[in-house]
């Protein structure tokens, strides 16, 4: 850059309108697309952090990540004792983009897409994270919700996959049930009585392509535009913007120590049409619900003809005690008013794309529809696999392997986060789950510390980028169950290398 700096930027207006986009992520996407049209020109001074914070009524903190995610990507740079500037170079990989308002006396492009007011929500989402999660052939340490796949029984999956070939039904040829492959169905819906204790019946399952399909057919189904949908904060991105892009008005819901703080909920919104919980193991924070909000939230549901979602994404995995009972099977209520979703992808290998839904008795009509109309039914052979690995034993015996290996990785990960990262990240343990979260200092920002963690070849996912609202305290997540002790160690020591 050029000693030589040009005026200050002008004015620029930032819209704060897009539902379940974090407001940080609203403000790095205006400056970018300002930047990248010329709005912004290259070189021209950056208003400070303070001045735009109160310019737009948010925290200077909310300014402070857009602007670290706008450096980190080369839009801006910083000049000590100068303040901050428009880069004089932009990435290479975005010279082609141009800004999204074209005027209307213009034509589009030859290959512009011009797409519907649902099109544009749906690819105004940031899907880079569900993107690499599909398309690394190699998982970096600690990239969350990724199974021990090395631990996986394939040479039982081979062997089943290969007598069902050999004894092909002409039936798995044809088309399937909607509902799913009758006999899985049976599968599950024992399986989720005896180890969830829920109440269901195999017509009330529906087999779908993994979790985010169940939760798209909810969103089809049950919700319509302008719908209010109240939804954990912190939460799971792929639900949140799921629902969003099916037109809802999200309403961000904390969770505290029970759980699911349903009191503020009715004081933002008391006419919800649905609301989004993982009761039994809390995503990200790991908060189990209490029994008196599970109890409260049925009642709600039951007087306000709502719905419950019950995300019930990681249960199996409980290194305490049995697990616990699911809020669907808790009375005749929830019979009525909770859709429980499951998944085998975090169970046995994400490639099988399997999940299910428990959907009530009163709108299984309605889904079968619903899932006719999009992809009508799932691999029946996949389904016809897995539905002798569930029958036979082997799914129970894997499930039992990987509590124990999960629970050996958790302690290799805390014990190695508080030899070479005390001070600067405390990682605690927990009972269930996946993941821990790494809690940083007061003060320090997870997004930056992400960042820096992956410029040293590791995946740290910051507790706020799951956040609509700052959280109070700052941390990294930390997925243990896909790398062996040996790998957990080395990427604590390259984490160190990132944060000290």
């Amino acid at each position: 850059m050029t000693n030589q700096r040009k005026n200050a930027a002008p004015f620029i207006t930032v819209s704060l309108a897009a539902a379940g986009v974090p407001v940080y992520r609203q403000i790095y996407e205006t400056l970018r697309r300002a930047i990248l049209s010329g709005q912004l020109p290259a070189e021209s001074k950056m208003p400070s952090t303070r001045a735009l914070a109160k310019q737009l009524a948010v925290s200077r903190m909310t300014i402070v990540n857009a602007y670290d995610q706008l450096l980190a990507e080369g839009y801006i740079e910083g000049v000590s004792g100068s303040g901050t500037f428009v880069a004089r170079v932009l990435p290479e990989e975005m010279l082609e983009i141009r800004d999204e308002k074209t005027p209307e006396n213009e034509m589009p492009a030859k290959n512009s897409p011009i797409l519907s007011k649902r099109g544009r929500l749906l690819a105004s989402f940031d899907h880079t994270h569900l993107r690499a999660s599909r398309t690394d052939r190699k998982f970096s340490a600690f990239h969350p919700g990724i199974p021990a796949i090395d631990a996986f029984p394939f040479d039982v999956w081979s062997r089943l996959v290969s007598r069902r070939l050999k004894r092909m039904s002409v039936s798995l040829f044809g088309s399937g049930n909607p509902m799913g492959y009758e006999p899985l169905r049976r599968s599950v819906a024992g399986y989720l009585q005896t180890a969830r204790a829920a109440r269901c019946s195999p017509e009330q399952i529906f087999i779908v392509a993994g979790a985010q399909q169940g939760l798209a057919l909810i969103a089809q189904v049950l919700v319509d535009e302008g719908d209010a949908v109240w939804m954990e904060n912190p939460g799971h991105l792929g639900t949140r913007n799921l629902f969003a892009a099916a037109g809802a008005h999200i309403v961000s819901v904390p969770i505290d120590a029970e759980g699911f703080d349903l009191s503020f909920a009715l004081k933002e919104n008391k006419k919800a049409r649905l609301v989004c919980v993982t009761p039994s193991h809390q995503f990200p924070l790991g908060t189990v619900m209490s029994l008196a909000r599970r109890l409260a939230l049925l009642k709600w549901a039951a007087a306000a003809n709502a719905w419950i979602v019950e995300d019930d994404y990681d249960s199996e995995f409980r290194y305490a005690g049995r697990p616990f009972a699911c809020l669907q099977g808790l009375d005749e209520q929830a019979r009525n008013r909770v859709i429980y979703v499951g998944t085998f992808s975090l169970t046995i290998f994400p490639a099988l794309r399997l999940g299910y839904i428990i959907v009530p008795e009163n709108l299984v009509d309605a889904f079968t529809a619903a899932r006719a109309l999009t992809d009508s039914h799932s691999p029946s052979i996949d389904q016809a696999v897995l539905t002798d690995f569930i029958e036979e034993g082997h799914f129970a015996r894997h499930i039992r392997k990987m509590r124990a290996l999960y629970a050996e990785r958790q302690a290799a990960l805390v014990i190695a986060a508080k030899s070479e990262l005390g001070g600067f990240l405390e990682v605690q343990p927990n009972e269930a789950g996946m993941y821990l979260i790494g809690w940083l200092p007061a003060g320090a920002s997870d997004k930056t510390a992400s960042q820096k963690a992956l410029e040293q070849g590791i995946v740290a996912n910051s507790l706020s980028a799951y956040s609509s609202t700052k959280p109070a305290r700052e941390g990294l997540i930390l997925g243990y169950t896909a790398f062996s002790p040996g790998q957990i160690r080395n990427g604590v020591e390259r984490l160190a290398k990132a944060l000290i």
